[in-house]
């Protein structure tokens, strides 16, 4: 079975397993005690703040763990727009894009409809990109944070984010981006990147589900969203998982040190992979941007089709992909981002989406390339059966 569906999961490397094995066994402490054990917690989970800083260049005290890249987007979200608001009445905007996760959209619409802010979305071009002048032609005075992805999920499409925080603040507006796609393949330097905040999630990158993290930028008003014992400096109360941000840490460290290396290898191996299923599907389409996208995503559309018929068709002959993003799973709706590119809905129910982790080898993709010519004739020749 050839394993094509990491930007949904990724199995958990085994220095990670190995990094937090203590944490959970002898090591068990819940960091809060004020006993040996605690305390020994405490020192780990300060380790791996520092070990996550240290990736993403920020202070420590900028880094609040979260359980994975949803709740760090719903406290990026919520958090900084509703504190804005709190200090301002006047500002009840947020700004999202039209090909955001459920997480930040969500998130947007909850403010909406029990706080009365407005949504208002930036418009992409046809390959997911938003530009300057379209996020411009969207801030006003009243607008409290935009929220813009690195990296989008389903079609790879990566954004321009120091271009677009620069003109986010050179209105005063705080900025937000979901990297939960970008991590362990783009640069996360939240210096460089210039942004306020970051969401991550550590399942995309080789630790386990049930661990993320936010950065937030300490001059960043954060109202938080889960309330308790006022752990994470009051900003994201409950029990600290400790192995969890021990392995995420792990996890950013071990993608860091390896990235420039994979990122090239495995964009290589995705510029083949494509070409490949161009030349034998004739009819494909791909989706995304053709060159500014992750080195790890290839998505395509197959006119003619049905998505779910060639998955189908896929996995029989040894490749597991999927259709889109994972969280839109069971849904008949077409993908609400290739919409958003301008695919028509008829043509984005055919989508299929293939993610590879660094383990992808030039075997895999060429398995896989054939793989797709085979099913998608077999589903064609079946429609055609049918409709005679």
């Amino acid at each position: 079975m050839i394993f094509l569906d990491a930007a949904a999961t990724t199995p958990v490397r085994r220095e990670v397993l190995d990094a937090m094995w203590p944490h959970l066994t002898g090591s068990f402490g819940n960091p809060s005690s004020h006993h040996t054990l605690g305390e020994a917690a405490a020192a780990a989970l300060a380790q791996a703040r520092a070990a996550v800083a240290g990736v993403i260049g920020c202070r420590q005290g900028e880094v609040v763990f979260t359980a994975g890249g949803t709740e760090a987007d719903n406290l990026a979200v919520k958090g900084i727009a509703l504190a804005r608001q709190a200090a301002d009445p006047r500002l009840d905007r947020v700004v999202i894009s039209a090909v955001e996760h459920p997480a930040v959209e969500e998130s947007a619409r909850y403010l909406e409809r029990f706080h009365g802010f407005t949504v208002d979305v930036v418009p992409v071009d046809d390959a997911g990109r938003v530009t300057p002048a379209a996020l411009a032609g969207m801030l006003r005075p009243e607008t409290a944070l935009v929220s813009i992805m690195y990296a989008n999920n389903e079609v790879g499409t990566v954004q321009p984010i120091a271009a677009l925080a620069e003109l986010a603040h050179a209105h005063g507006i705080p900025f937000h981006t979901d990297a939960v796609q970008a991590a362990g393949w783009l640069p996360l330097d939240t210096r460089e990147l210039g942004v306020d905040a970051m969401s991550i999630s550590g399942h995309k990158l080789g630790a386990p589900k049930g661990c993320g993290l936010l950065f937030v930028r300490s001059r960043t008003r954060l109202e938080p969203v889960i309330h308790g014992g006022g752990q994470e400096r009051g900003r994201r109360s409950g029990t600290e998982n400790v192995a969890g941000a021990v392995g995420l840490a792990t996890a950013l460290g071990l993608a860091r040190n390896h990235q420039e290396a994979q990122r090239e290898r495995v964009a290589d191996l995705r510029d083949r992979f494509i070409h490949d299923v161009l030349a034998g599907v004739p009819d494909a389409v791909l989706t995304g941007h053709p060159s500014e996208r992750l080195p790890s995503v290839a998505s395509f559309c197959f006119p003619g089709t049905s998505g779910e018929s060639v998955l189908l068709e896929l996995e029989r002959r040894g490749v597991v992909c999927s259709s889109g993003s994972a969280c839109a799973a069971g849904s008949d709706a077409p993908s609400s981002v290739l919409t958003a590119l301008g695919v028509p809905a008829e043509v984005a129910q055919t989508a299929v989406r293939f993610s590879f982790d660094s383990s992808v080898s030039q075997a895999d993709l060429d398995h896989a390339a054939a793989a797709v010519r085979a099913a998608v004739a077999g589903v064609k020749n079946l429609g055609a059966g049918h409709s005679r």
